[in-house]
């Protein structure tokens, strides 16, 4: 099929055309940051405690009701438990007060009158609407877990949907799609409902994710494209994601919230009529007379004139014919393609596991959560941009290494810290966040420069679908960080038992605060051996087919035969006898 970038040289670098699609592509990305992480806020837990139900008891005592527990050092109300009402009642009615008995003496009792909320930070959240907490506080991670769910199949399905329908399409049915899902979102009368519906938004917005990814490798410059997957793509996320926690600020309801998110992704519709086919597409499916309608579109927007013949036409469906052919198999199918993809996989895992791990966990940090989730955001904007500036001047692979070993060991810093110095353990993580952000972008531009233009999509999917095993896993990882209180002696009160005093207590082997951080920052440092091995994309053209696919690096001695490292290949010698 020849080389694109070759055949439409005559475009030139920048103008127009290239900074028009650039800008329009990136604006999208804006709504994918406000929809990635509202988790954090529709999901957040507020401050809670059990229901009293009782309006004869005075203040004194329903205050007195709720024993103390101590959690990372604080004494705060417990939030699962409280003194056995009957007991209570029993004891007021007496005439006694909360200081003339000894409380811990009383049993202890679950909340089966429910839980009061406090509606300081959050007026409603789906914690607060469905009681999600004590015994159903798994739900929370779940329900995170279903949008990432969503992802694994999104990216499976898009990428084959856009290889043999087209990006544009894809693009904006999925656009579409997820607007109408998030507001459907808002209506949910259940948990269930709420979860199976975010597993789609999950589903439509990766396949935004990958497939305007895909289309701005394919359309846009040399020059551009590497700012468009570094500093272009990513910094118009992370501008939505800033945004997101102001919005939620402002709009404390979660319901509220949902249908404001809705509302503007529907303002990006409309690009329809300005966005056009990625023309490498449609030459792999030998549509040449469209592609070259694009291309001179193009070379008029930027004032340059197009050469009478663009592309050749046999050259072009001959290529075509054999490239229609490709499926999720062929990304591998041969032993080369599968030592690639299976190396990409490993740290794509990696990767998701500690940035959305830390993204997730904002609202857990000590202070203001609003304050949290921009500062997580605002993180992002220098990494994005010592991207951009590595990504242009440096290699790819050991560009990655370092960052994977740079916020890998910050997160292993932080278990180092005392309690006491709440701010400088804010900082390490925000520190880890910083190098995994790092690593998140260069992977993705890395990738796609590793696979050919008849697999970039598919090989793009397969890595962001295995990538989701990371992204499931994370809220667990999180929540192995909160502890879990448990009554010692376990006698709750039931009717017509006995009742038997109880002490409050955290459960041994169950909570461990640091675990997250060793469990992340040891993966992201351990995955950095895998890239050691991939091939080196720097400077080197964008491959079209699987002939032009770079190899994986060997070291390996076989009897009389040396394996050497080669330009991205591996040249085989025969030692002489």
């Amino acid at each position: 099929m020849g080389n694109y970038d070759e055949d439409t040289a005559f475009l030139g670098q920048k103008g127009p055309f290239f900074i028009i699609l650039f800008f329009l592509l990136n604006g999208v990305y804006i709504s994918t940051g406000l929809h990635s992480f509202y988790i954090v806020f529709v999901g957040a837990s507020p401050s809670h405690h059990c229901r009293i139900a009782d309006g004869n008891l005075s203040e004194e005592w329903m205050k007195a009701s709720i024993p103390n527990e101590i959690v990372n050092g604080k004494l705060q109300p417990s939030q699962c438990w409280r003194y056995s009402l009957e007991t209570v009642r029993k004891l007021s009615a007496q005439g006694y007060s909360p200081l003339e008995v000894n409380l811990t003496d009383i049993t202890l009792e679950t909340c089966v009158d429910g839980w009061s909320y406090s509606t300081e930070i959050y007026h409603s959240t789906i914690v607060s609407e469905w009681d999600l907490v004590c015994d159903s506080e798994w739900r929370v991670p779940f329900a995170s877990s279903t949008l990432y769910m969503g992802y694994l199949l999104g990216s499976l399905v898009s990428g084959q949907l856009s290889d043999r329908f087209g990006r544009r399409k894809v693009f904006f049915m999925s656009l579409a799609a997820e607007a109408l899902v998030i507001l459907a979102q808002s209506f949910s009368n259940s948990w269930l409902l709420f979860c199976v519906l975010y597993f789609f938004v999950g589903t439509f917005q990766i396949s935004v994710y990958i497939t305007a990814f895909v289309l701005g490798n394919e359309v846009l410059s040399e020059s551009l494209r590497v700012s468009f997957t570094s500093l272009g793509a990513s910094l118009h996320y992370c501008f939505g994601y800033m945004l997101l926690p102001w919005m939620a600020f402002a709009v404390r309801d979660w319901r509220s919230l949902l249908r404001v998110l809705s509302g503007l992704t529907v303002v990006f519709i409309p690009l329809w009529w300005l966005i056009p086919e990625s023309p490498r597409w449609l030459l792999s499916q030998g549509r040449v007379l469209e592609s070259e309608a694009i291309v001179r579109e193009a070379a008029k927007k930027n004032k340059v004139s197009a050469p009478e013949v663009i592309f050749i036409q046999s050259e072009v469906q001959e290529a075509a014919s054999q490239n229609s052919k490709y499926s999720l198999l062929d990304v591998l199918w041969t032993r080369d393609i599968r030592k690639t993809t299976f190396l990409c996989l490993l740290l794509w895992i990696a990767i998701n596991i500690g940035y959305f791990g830390l993204s997730l966990n904002t609202t857990n940090l000590s202070g203001d959560p609003f304050l949290n989730c921009f500062l997580s955001a605002v993180t992002e904007m220098p990494a994005y941009i010592v991207s951009l500036l590595l990504l242009k001047s440096c290699p790819r692979r050991p560009v990655l290494s370092a960052f994977l070993i740079i916020g890998g060991g910050f997160l292993l810093l932080l278990q180092l810290i005392p309690e006491s110095q709440h701010t400088l353990a804010l900082v390490l993580e925000m520190a880890g966040k910083f190098g995994l952000t790092i690593s998140f972008t260069v992977v993705y531009i890395y990738t796609a420069e590793l696979y050919p233009t008849v697999l970039r999509n598919l090989g793009m999917g397969l890595c962001s679908s295995a990538a989701r095993i990371g992204s499931i896993t994370a809220p667990y990882i999180i929540f192995l960080g909160k502890p879990a209180l448990s009554c010692v002696s376990n006698h709750l009160h039931h009717s017509g038992l006995e009742k038997t005093p109880c002490v409050l207590s955290i459960r041994k082997g169950t909570f461990n605060k640091y675990l997250p951080y060793i469990l992340m920052g040891s993966l992201t440092i351990a995955s950095s051996i895998a890239n050691m091995f991939l091939p080196e994309t720097f400077r080197k053209v964008l491959p079209e087919t699987l002939e032009q696919m770079q190899k994986c690096k060997r070291f390996i001695r076989r009897d009389n035969h040396t394996l050497e490292e080669g330009e991205g290949t591996v040249i085989v010698k025969e030692e002489k006898m």
